[in-house]
């Protein structure tokens, strides 16, 4: 236990650090401490940052297998707390110019950096799902935070209404896994799929792959993206165009490969297609944008085209 622990203690201190931060704005001035907790939530990103990748060495796994600490988890992991914090930073003065500086947004920014944090180092489905909806549930807020706009309230309700749905697929693929399957661990789902997999694993695997295109903004599943990065205030833009997709592709990228890995033939050709029509989409809807932040969402679209061919 003591070793598990020991794994996932950055996920533990920036969680820990949510909640404290929480009960201290309950008893102080709530919004008097909005700037202090950003720089706050920055610094301790930074310092998360360097831990992991400093002290991180071989591969290591906790709770049964269920959470990966490898090189390719603390690679993403890094990626995702420095891109998060320097959001954070440069986006405090936009903030705050407009009023919509909360002591909300770094505490909801915390807890989606942890979601994205168990997403890449996911061993199971379980705790796939687990990091996603963390991760989702912060955002669907974040998207919203300027109530006084239309347009965010409406990229809040868009980006809540179809990640419901997305995630529904997702988890009815991981039902169908773990019913051909017989477990949820990506160790025996590799071991299942191995050689011929059954038909009803293979159903499961494209539900899955239909909830994690959505998360990366893959074309067809792309049609919140411009809304949401719209009507969202523009450092929150700038953050969904970042750490959450740097995680949705690592949690990709991890998915088919150490639970898929056995039935490469199946799942290679999904995702060419999602590839090639999101390079193609993502560039020619560009054209007609003249709304800077819709063409940036086309741009996020057809950058995770290019990202997919890698797979």
């Amino acid at each position: 236990m003591q070793a598990d622990l020991t794994v996932i203690l950055p996920e533990i201190v920036i969680s820990v650090y949510a909640l404290a931060a929480l009960l201290l704005v309950a008893y102080t001035g709530k919004d008097k401490m909005a700037g202090m907790l950003v720089w706050l939530t920055a610094a301790l990103f930074a310092v998360m940052a360097l831990w992991i990748g400093a002290t991180g060495h071989g591969a290591n796994t906790a709770f049964g297998g269920m959470f990966n600490d490898d090189g390719f988890a603390r690679f993403a992991k890094v990626t995702i707390l420095l891109s998060a914090a320097a959001v954070l930073v440069l986006g405090q003065d936009y903030m705050a110019r407009r009023d919509i500086l909360r002591f909300e947004y770094p505490i909801l920014i915390a807890l989606s950096a942890v979601g994205m944090m168990v997403m890449v180092s996911a061993g199971d489905l379980m705790a796939l799902y687990m990091g996603l909806e963390l991760q989702s549930l912060a955002l669907y807020v974040v998207a919203s935070l300027r109530r006084d706009s239309a347009k965010s309230t409406e990229a809040g309700l868009k980006y809540f209404v179809l990640g419901a749905l997305s995630s529904g697929l997702l988890l009815y693929g991981a039902s169908l896994t773990y019913g051909y399957a017989g477990t949820t661990l990506f160790s025996g789902i590799i071991a299942a799929a191995e050689g011929q997999a059954p038909i009803g694993l293979l159903i499961g695997l494209v539900m899955v792959i239909s909830g994690l295109a959505f998360k990366i903004s893959a074309v067809p599943f792309h049609m919140w993206t411009p809304d949401v990065y719209e009507g969202s205030p523009t450092p929150i833009t700038a953050f969904f165009a970042t750490a959450p997709k740097m995680a949705a592709m690592a949690l990709f990228a991890r998915v088919v490969h150490d639970a898929f890995g056995g039935v490469v033939g199946d799942w290679q050709q999904v995702l060419a297609a999602l590839s090639l029509l999101s390079m193609f989409l993502g560039a020619v809807a560009a054209i007609g944008q003249t709304d800077i932040k819709r063409l940036m969402a086309y741009s996020s679209i057809a950058h995770m085209g290019y990202a997919l061919m890698g797979l």
